[in-house]
């Protein structure tokens, strides 16, 4: 299987590049989406097209082309401590993506499909889910950084 080693090093971090590059991203749609709170709606789903046709697959994807990695090396997970920290750190972070922020940024979705009634404020429950957003963002973005290192 060591043959095909570099073949599965190049998806591993091809995949990378694509799974992760977009969400750091993320931050400005969602800054640009505050300035422009008429486009928030829109900017929150194509947040969601996003991690649904591009994030979530590929990030998932890291997780084939790593374990595939790992015996194509004939790894030794016992021996290799950042390996499987970074392992560990990569399934809390996956999970929580998967759950926590999608979620959040499902409730956002749901909050501003539908614009106040004329002269009424929006739904104080928006800033704080954005706030939620914002917080998991910051959570992911480092998360992966350390991710990367380790790797």
């Amino acid at each position: 299987m060591s043959q095909f080693l570099p073949f599965l090093l190049f998806l591993h971090v091809m995949g990378a590049i694509l799974a992760f590059g977009p969400t750091f991203a993320y931050s400005i749609m969602g800054a640009m989406a505050g300035r422009e709170p008429q486009h928030a709606n829109f900017s929150a789903r194509q947040t969601e097209a996003i991690g649904n046709k591009l994030v979530y697959p590929l990030a998932i994807f890291q997780g084939v082309t790593g374990v595939l990695l790992i015996l194509a090396a004939n790894r030794d997970l016992a021996k290799e401590t950042w390996l499987g920290i970074g392992i560990v750190l990569y399934a809390i972070t996956l999970t929580y993506a998967l759950t926590i922020q999608r979620n959040a940024l499902l409730r956002l979705i749901e909050l501003s499909s539908t614009p106040p009634a004329p002269g009424s404020p929006p739904s104080p429950e928006i800033p704080a889910t954005v706030k939620k957003i914002q917080r998991g963002g910051i959570f992911l973005g480092l998360m992966i950084v350390v991710i990367v290192y380790l790797m």
